[in-house]
């Protein structure tokens, strides 16, 4: 080894990686190694490596520091104290997946006099037992060195078999994102999917396998370190979730069959969801369509999204009840192109089952927006009925006149909506135009799954 090197070398983490670490090194230098779980220093001591102090191992001329990257700068400001009452200076060499987070740790709390050595072993112990060390990359970064001892650790590294890649801190971030970020992200995404080997799997699918189970092996707060403390894996992050919903949407045609536009509806048979998609399809009637009754925006989103539908309707406002809430909680969960937004006048009846007495109703269930569109009017004149909003697809009134109709709900239930909606379900009308507003209108919006280009 060339006189440039230190005498003494200290390893700080004794985890699978700091363990590996200190093997390679312990035969070169006189090594002290330490960490401040009893539980990884017994680890230690079962592959060889008998711990010393804390002080002995920041005593020595170079210190690598094999921490989590989220602990590294809580690590070396408690080391500070130490290092000033040791005296002297010395070498401090980390070994993180992300190198400007490591300088930038460095540049606010390096002593004036030490020198500093930034690494990334692009390797761990489970690629080592697989091939051995020789073979395997490093990448340096001189940053803090003096260029003498800079050479000294590359020969020393290449002396051990490894591939020194020397490169600056940033460009180390850059394409760390562009591989070992993707390959992280994917792999624990693969974990997160449930990818598990069956007995087809071809040579490429072992390879994923073989991928998800070594980032799996690595802690989950490493993940995370590597999505975070590098500022360049967000922009990664971004255009790999654009292009996998781009890859899915070239797999969706944009309409399902040919001789007809399949439109998933937010309401049920008679509601003011179809009338409002009888509307918009009015205005191009060379375009033959069919109706699908999905009652919720959730669902119409999800029939979308999954190809079952071409187009979906849904009502986004009115202009007495507001923005309808079960839309915008559903517009969060999915990806869609708006084609349109539009609005028709609404106006809303009271109904109760054919055979009911009125006198014995004592429930108006309609969705939240009928009602808050009503409030006024059903105080002044219907105090006396609960308001409430059904689960599932009875949120929808719709399917609450539906099942009134056929004797599904109790008598004592009403609903509200059009007088189309109870001449479909045979039901009778108490009062018309109870909606608080003369010029009462609710706003629909038509989307579509997103183009790609």
């Amino acid at each position: 080894m060339t006189t440039a090197l230190p005498a003494t070398v200290g390893v700080v983490g004794l985890g699978r990686f700091g363990r590996l670490w200190a093997s390679m090194l312990q035969n070169d230098f006189t090594l002290s190694v330490y960490d401040s779980d009893p539980a990884q220093r017994a680890q230690a001591e079962l592959h060889g490596l008998v711990s010393a102090s804390l002080d002995d191992t920041l005593a020595s001329d170079a210190v690598f520091y094999c921490v989590p990257i989220s602990t590294f700068e809580a690590t070396l400001e408690e080391h500070l104290p130490l290092f000033r009452q040791l005296g002297g200076t010395r070498t401090l060499i980390d070994v993180l997946s992300v190198k400007l987070h490591a300088r930038d740790i460095f540049e606010r709390h390096l002593p004036a006099g030490y020198h500093a050595l930034l690494t990334h072993p692009l390797f761990g112990p489970d690629s080592v037992a697989a091939s051995g060390i020789a073979g395997q990359t490093i990448v340096i970064d001189g940053y803090r060195l003096p260029s003498e001892a800079f050479d000294a650790w590359r020969h020393y590294f290449e002396s051990k078999g490894l591939v020194v890649v020397p490169m600056s801190a940033d460009e180390h971030d850059r394409l760390a994102a562009e591989s070992q970020g993707v390959t992280h992200f994917v792999g624990r995404t693969l974990e997160r999917f449930g990818f598990a080997p069956t007995r087809i799997d071809t040579l490429g699918t072992k390879r994923l396998q073989d991928v998800t189970s070594q980032v799996s092996n690595d802690t989950w707060q490493l993940f995370v370190d590597l999505q975070t403390l590098n500022p360049h894996t967000k922009a990664m992050r971004l255009r790999l979730s654009e292009a996998q919903d781009s890859v899915f949407d070239l797999l969706l045609p944009n309409r399902l069959v040919t001789d007809r536009m399949v439109v998933g509806i937010q309401g049920g048979r008679g509601s003011f969801n179809e009338d409002a998609a009888r509307y918009y399809m009015s205005r191009t009637p060379e375009i033959p369509f069919e109706i699908v009754y999905l009652h919720t925006t959730e669902r119409v989103l999800r029939a979308l999204h999954e190809g079952e539908v071409d187009r979906g309707v849904f009502a986004i406002h009115n202009s007495a009840g507001g923005m309808v809430g079960e839309s915008v909680a559903a517009m969060a969960r999915y990806r869609f192109a708006i084609g349109e937004e539009f609005a028709i006048k609404i106006s809303h009846a009271l109904m109760i089952a054919a055979g009911a007495d009125f006198s014995k109703v004592d429930t108006v269930m309609a969705h939240p927006q009928v009602l808050r569109q009503c409030r006024t009017n059903l105080e002044k004149k219907y105090a006396n009925l609960r308001q409430t909003s059904g689960a599932g697809d009875l949120i929808d009134q719709a399917k609450v006149a539906e099942l009134l109709g056929t004797g599904e709900l109790p008598a004592s239930v009403a609903t509200m909506g059009s007088r189309i909606l109870a001449d479909l379900n045979g039901l009778r009308v108490v009062e018309d135009n109870l909606q608080d507003l003369d010029e009462n209108f609710t706003s629909f919006l038509w989307v579509e799954r997103p183009r790609q280009g």
